[in-house]
């Protein structure tokens, strides 16, 4: 006799985000079509690709407050979150490093930019954008938002960390008094997650207008004249990920980098359509959870790692800093390259989600020390779009990969859970996109899981 389904089994055909993603593919093959065919037209729907990227990222400083708060205030003792704080701190400096070498190393032997010429339309428009560079102390200063609830309405990653640490920490010392609060953040979450599995069913129509908008602007021109250190740029972002990234995860935690990546497919998709990874940060927080990566560890990892974490924005600095050189017959010299690409990776922190943060950093880096190569950036800015995808794919695949790795040295991954959810027999909920999964007795991973959130 078949096995009658528990109460709460959810049958597999009540998934109707597989047909969300579907029609995210046909919206991004349609935009191409509209792009090459009517660039006119397309060109005018840029609004619709803004104004998904702007509901996601509506919804960001919610969801990283509620993550921080209830990852902090589920851990007993403070020591634990500045350990796995410190460590992945030091993690994303160290592939930091890794990425900045690559680019340098693939750039110099690419030399990309040679016999390029610059348009002076391309240097008005690159010195709007440098206007925006900051220095390191305004960065600091930056962090700390003018009130409480500045922290969640000025867009800034950074601001909302700072005050998600301060209300995680007081949540803790407040013990048992503290408790309420704790409960009633995480309805909140509920709700916000909710609340953004509702936005996500626009995203065919998000993805359509960016797609067709940035063909229709560039079409093929921009596509040859600036071929080489596209195919670079994407080439060594593959290198990092499945080389270097591939190789850690698997020394570090004994994963396969190709099933952790298969098991965010949805969420590379997300993020190819749209050049944004902030609109996939919320699904990482969730999915990383229901991998079996304790809630401190996803709370304190995820939420940094995007304002550290910036691998593919250190492989684009990298080279396009020494396309603007070559292109303007002004090399630089290897200790130039390291001094300004060290300063750009500093400014850079907090400039990873949207599509065009990367720019505005690099003509920020080089009015700062270069003045003279500003003129260079308004050039790569046809193909900006098409590089900040794999910019954002990067750097999604570099936090995906650092949550695995720091929750592995902390002993807070659960990997029995995780073989049930590479091997499909745990599927992550898409209509609350929250794991709501309770240890059974006899799971010894779920109370390793368990004992180590208390």
């Amino acid at each position: 006799m078949p096995t009658p389904p528990t109460p709460d089994a959810k049958p597999r055909g009540r998934d109707k985000t597989h047909y969300l993603y579907l029609a995210v593919v046909v919206a991004v093959i349609l935009g191409i079509a509209v792009g090459f065919l009517f660039p006119g037209f397309a060109k005018g729907l840029k609004p619709l690709g803004t104004g998904f990227v702007n509901l996601i990222k509506m919804m960001i400083s919610p969801i990283i407050f509620c993550t921080i708060v209830l990852g902090i205030g589920s851990v007993a003792k403070a020591a634990k979150v500045g350990r796995v704080g410190l460590m992945a701190l030091v993690y994303f400096v160290i592939m930091s490093t890794f990425a900045l070498a690559i680019g340098l190393i693939v750039g110099n032997m690419l030399h990309p930019g040679t016999g390029l010429h610059l348009t002076p339309a391309a240097v008005q428009s690159a010195h709007k954008q440098a206007t925006g560079g900051e220095g390191g102390v305004d960065f600091l200063l930056g962090i700390i938002p003018p009130s409480f609830g500045t922290a969640f309405t000025s867009g800034q990653v950074l601001q909302t960390l700072l005050v998600a640490l301060l209300t995680g920490f007081a949540v803790q010392k407040l013990g048992r008094k503290g408790e309420p609060i704790r409960r009633g953040i995480e309805h909140i979450q509920r709700l916000v997650f909710r609340i953004l599995a509702m936005i996500m069913w626009v995203a065919p129509i998000g993805a359509f207008g960016a797609i067709a908008a940035v063909v229709g602007e560039t079409g093929w021109s921009a596509l040859r004249s600036l071929l080489v250190i596209m195919l670079g740029f994407y080439l060594t972002c593959l290198v990092f990920v499945f080389g270097v990234l591939g190789a850690v995860l698997w020394i570090g935690a004994r994963v396969n980098v190709f099933s952790l990546l298969r098991y965010l497919a949805r969420e590379f998709l997300l993020i190819l359509s749209t050049s944004s990874s902030e609109s996939a940060l919320p699904r990482l927080i969730a999915k990383m959870e229901h991998l079996g990566v304790s809630k401190p560890v996803v709370g304190i990892t995820v939420p940094t790692g995007y304002s550290f974490n910036l691998d593919g924005t250190a492989i684009y600095l990298t080279m396009a800093t020494l396309f603007i050189a070559t292109a303007q017959d002004k090399p630089l010299a290897l200790g130039e390259q390291i001094t300004l690409l060290l300063f750009m990776i500093i400014a850079s922190k907090g400039a990873a989600g949207v599509s065009g943060a990367g720019i505005a950093t690099l003509a920020g880096g080089l009015q700062s020390h270069r003045p003279e190569l500003v003129d260079g950036v308004g050039f790569i800015l046809g193909i900006d779009r098409f590089m900040s995808e794999a910019r954002a794919l990067t750097n999604f695949a570099g936090n995906a990969v650092a949550t695995v790795l720091i929750g592995s040295w902390t002993k807070e991954f659960d990997r029995d859970q995780a073989r049930r959810v590479f091997a499909g027999q745990e599927p992550f909920d898409e209509a609350t996109l929250l794991d709501e999964h309770e240890p059974s007795p006899g799971d010894g991973g779920g109370q390793e899981k368990q004992a180590a959130l208390t």
